[in-house]
């Protein structure tokens, strides 16, 4: 199992270098650098993105319990960083986001569960995201056929997520560990089963506030809707102005695809595949929609790559604490 994201990075890299190499590798740079330095602005008309998404999480804290939004930014950040750029499944960062709740002062229980459900969330928002881009594929008349495959793919991934919200209320990490205790014998199992009741009930106690759910969810779907200003600013920068809603449509689509193949790191591959497959739609160029693709990956340089890098610095420090806490 810890082979799997190690063999979707590398299936992602020699699928985003076989799709350079096929399509002119030389050509899609070509387009970059005459572009020039203005692609540069893309991540900042991106970054914005980033606020409801973090107000979207703090939603699934009680009023009393809920981090400061300099606190949950900041772990949103570094979390993204590493789902991002580091083969965790998608999971790893999740981790990093509850390690750090758990340093400034919030109970593993409330960090675990907050991480589980907003997981949860962005699991809705794929979605949502999904079935808007498929339902603005049929308004644009590109291509029915593709459309009704898509829709068939979104209904096995809305069992998926009907299921994961059920097993969360019937408790599953308790659920875990009592599986976990037949296969593995220990006597650490009774603490295990302690913890993982209190992170169950606090799961259940914010599906209880449906409210704040609902509202994490229409935050961070605002989020996501926001992130088409790249897109169709990437097409402008390149060369090709489309519409907002066409920008909508390959935005959403091609970011649904990314999400689902979580085995890869940032969908490396996947995406441009996805470019490759839409832009066509719209009457772009092999070269043109890997371009596209290429250029809205510069945020992973400006945001990601600094979050991955302060994560392991924070890291180091909490390690030679703990060393000379020991020595002492």
């Amino acid at each position: 199992m810890r082979l799997l994201p190690y063999l979707g990075l590398i299936c992602g890299l020699l699928l985003l270098g076989g799709l350079l190499v096929w399509q002119g590798l030389l050509d899609v740079i070509q387009l970059l650098l005459d572009s020039g330095w203005i692609l540069l602005c893309l991540p900042l008309v991106w970054m914005p993105n980033a606020l409801p998404a973090t107000e979207s999480w703090r939603q699934l804290f009680t009023p009393e319990h809920r981090p400061t939004f300099r606190h949950a930014g900041f772990a949103m950040w570094l979390g993204r960083s590493v789902n991002n750029l580091l083969p965790v499944a998608s999971l790893g960062g999740e981790v990093v986001k509850a390690r750090l709740l758990i340093l400034w002062d919030n109970t593993p229980d409330e960090a675990m569960a907050s991480v589980l459900v907003d997981k949860t969330v962005q699991t809705l928002v794929v979605l949502i995201w999904g079935l808007t881009g498929i339902s603005l594929l049929v308004y644009l008349s590109l291509d029915n056929h593709l459309a009704l495959l898509a829709l068939g793919g979104f209904g096995i991934l809305t069992l998926c997520a009907t299921g994961l919200i059920l097993l969360q209320k019937a408790g599953m990490f308790h659920l875990a560990s009592r599986l976990g205790e037949k296969l593995i014998k220990s006597d650490k199992w009774e603490g295990i089963h302690v913890s993982a009741k209190g992170i169950d009930e606090k799961v259940r106690l914010i599906y209880r506030h449906r409210a704040r759910f609902v509202y994490a969810v229409f935050l961070k779907s605002c989020g996501a809707v926001y992130q088409t200003g790249e897109v169709w600013l990437a097409c402008y920068l390149l060369g090709f102005p489309i519409s907002l809603v066409e920008a909508l449509m390959l935005k959403s689509l091609t970011s649904t695809l990314s999400d689902m193949a979580f085995l890869i790191p940032n969908g490396y591959g996947i995406q441009e595949g996805a470019y490759l497959l839409l832009a066509a739609l719209l009457g772009m160029s092999p070269e043109q929609a890997l371009a596209i693709s290429l250029a809205t990956r510069i945020r992973e340089l400006v945001f990601d790559l600094p979050g991955l890098l302060t994560w392991h610095f924070i890291e180091g420090k909490l390690l030679l604490v703990r060393n000379k806490v020991l020595t002492n």
